[in-house]
């Protein structure tokens, strides 16, 4: 086992399908909280599960996505017939969540959410988010949205709302050590536009079905390869540019932890950057 496997491990974690890097400026979803641990044992295996605690309002409920990464990994999640290293948590209770909430925001008499099957009291207080650093948005006027609710609660709270140790063994072998836990950290987020490759004839066949199916308004094969390709460049500069600049082994973060796992020595992480995981460095995560 050496830095530069682990370092291509996370590198290449994008399947372009339904296995990838973190992503803390989620657009369908609001960042809460997040945190890092590291395993490994002497017989050269490893593992990483990296948490990221946030609020869905397409899935209606503050999820906590664990996201699995190493060479030894068991049990992982299957969607479509494909492997996902991503797994769900929904540390509150469904009703107690529900009963509360009006759209996005708190009913105005809100008391308490269950987590993880603990009565937890919830603030209307403005002046508690004050305090805590939490602005507001209030898109209605004295509304208390549901990820400023959770940002709150996990600040009282956060051992309710982290995983648990069951959580995160199950995708990894049970007798790896956690040798490493990180509340906060510097962090790139690394998603790269990954779509097939297109022959000439497949596109004519795409082509083909799709102007069957709606017309394509008329659209000539000459104007919608051409439209195709110019899209391909464009990708291809993109992720060309995520590649040089944000995949985790160009950045300091990810050496370390990866000097960590290869030394068996949680001492190896000593950054020097400033972290930038709090929710208010990732402003547009949850606005799409």
């Amino acid at each position: 086992m050496t830095e530069e496997e682990i370092l291509n491990t996370l590198d290449n974690s994008n399947d372009g399908y339904y296995c990838s890097f973190v992503v803390l400026d989620h657009g369908y979803s609001y960042l809460i909280d997040s945190r890092i641990n590291v395993f490994c044992d002497n017989d050269n295996r490893w593992a990483i599960a990296i948490e990221r605690l946030g609020y869905n309002p397409r899935a209606g409920a503050i999820m906590l996505d664990i996201n699995y990464y190493g060479n030894c990994l068991t049990n992982l999640e299957f969607y479509n017939q494909r492997p996902t290293n991503n797994y769900s948590v929904y540390p509150i209770d469904f009703d107690s969540f529900d009963e509360i909430i009006d759209g996005e925001s708190l009913i105005p008499n809100a008391k308490f959410w269950i987590v993880r099957g603990q009565q937890v009291a919830i603030s209307n207080n403005k002046q508690d988010y004050t305090d805590a650093g939490i602005e507001l948005v209030e898109y209605e006027p004295n509304a208390i949205r549901v990820e400023e609710v959770g940002r709150l609660m996990v600040l009282q709270n956060s051992d309710l709302f982290r995983a648990t140790d069951k959580e995160l063994y199950k995708s990894i072998p049970t007798d790896l050590k956690k040798i490493l836990v990180i509340d906060e950290w510097f962090h790139k987020d690394f998603q790269l536009q990954i779509s097939p490759t297109m022959t000439d004839e497949h596109l004519k066949q795409t082509y083909e079905f799709n102007k069957n199916l709606t017309g394509l308004n008329g659209i000539t094969f000459e104007s919608f390869a051409q439209t195709f390709r110019q899209q391909e460049i464009l990708n291809n500069s993109f992720n060309k540019e995520i590649w040089e600049n944000n995949r985790p082994s160009s950045y300091e973060t990810w050496q370390l932890i990866a000097k960590v796992i290869v030394s068996n020595n949680p001492n190896y992480y000593k950054p020097t950057l400033k972290p930038n995981t709090h929710w208010a460095y990732w402003p547009e995560s949850g606005n799409m």
